[in-house]
């Protein structure tokens, strides 16, 4: 019985975190706000140990601060750090692409088409939620050919920081047509073998959706 203990709190853990990631990601929880450890307990029916690692899980993937005397706080982005972040993205998928298309089998092309479908269904019905995920599944589906596990991993943490920005983007600016048009584009790239015009393409895909961003945001402040 004393083998079980640690497997349950360690799935405690991982719901709590999983709850938490997705609350964060989704808005309910907004930038700059304070999280409780004692009310996310009382809230999720656990103790509060399983919450104090989901938090520091969370702080590691950088959506919370820990700090001193405030406790765990929503981490906020600043215009400047959301663009850092886009172009770090471009600079790593780009080249991961250009790795993977060449070990791409019709299975992994297969998952990003039905993820493809999935984030076309999701916009045309205005499921904001989930574009992010979506988007970030479409990509990541196409990279993991490329058989670099440690890459993947730090780009599944770049996304789940830019998820709200990447729903922001597409709200905002009114790119959902254009969104689905890219993917389907690079999609093709891929299917033909095309790897530095789709690795090209791809950095050009990144990079002009966090420049709509801000020049949107842009736009707004001078408005004000």
């Amino acid at each position: 019985m004393t083998t079980l203990q640690p497997i349950k709190r360690q799935t405690l853990t991982s719901a709590v975190t999983e709850s938490l990631r997705q609350r964060i990601l989704s808005g309910e929880f907004a930038d700059g706000q304070q999280l409780r450890q004692e009310a996310l307990s009382n809230e999720y029916g656990v103790s509060r140990v399983p919450v104090r690692e989901a938090l520091r899980q969370l702080e590691a993937e950088g959506l919370i601060q820990i700090i001193d005397h405030k406790g765990a706080l929503v981490s906020k982005l600043s215009l400047d750090d959301v663009l850092e972040l886009v172009e770090i993205r471009a600079m790593l998928e780009s080249e991961l692409l250009r790795v993977a298309i060449p070990r791409q089998e019709a299975a992994d092309l297969e998952v990003a088409e039905a993820t493809l479908k999935e984030f076309e269904l999701a916009l045309s019905s205005n499921d904001i939620r989930h574009w992010g995920e979506l988007n970030s599944r479409f990509h990541l589906a196409l990279y993991r050919a490329a058989k670099r596990p440690n890459t993947l991993a730090l780009l599944e943490q770049l996304h789940n920081k830019t998820d709200r920005y990447t729903r922001m983007q597409i709200l905002l600016t009114r790119t959902m047509e254009r969104a689905h048009e890219e993917h389907t584009k690079l999609l093709d790239m891929c299917r033909k073998g095309a790897a530095d015009e789709a690795a090209e393409f791809l950095r050009f895909h990144i990079l002009s959706a966090g420049h709509a961003l801000e020049a949107h945001l842009k736009d707004k402040e001078a408005r004000r």
